[in-house]
């Protein structure tokens, strides 16, 4: 098993005032799910999404985008 450490990071996106997730994609192949966390809180909670989960939620978002 790797040990290798999440790598967080923030859409470029991201510059409406600090309501923002970071995530660690980086151990998506590795350890199967994506981390995600609130921007302003990196020492708090993070939410583990499987894959699949990420994808939907980001086809669910830019499907979002799109319609405003």
């Amino acid at each position: 098993m790797t040990t290798e450490a999440p790598r967080w990071f923030k859409s470029s996106y991201s510059e409406n005032g600090g309501v923002c997730i970071e995530v660690a994609t980086n151990i998506a192949t590795t350890h199967g799910v994506v981390p995600v966390r609130d921007s302003k809180n990196p020492n708090g909670p993070a939410l583990t999404l499987t894959v699949d989960a990420w994808a939907g939620l980001v086809e669910f978002a830019r499907q979002t985008a799109v319609r405003t």
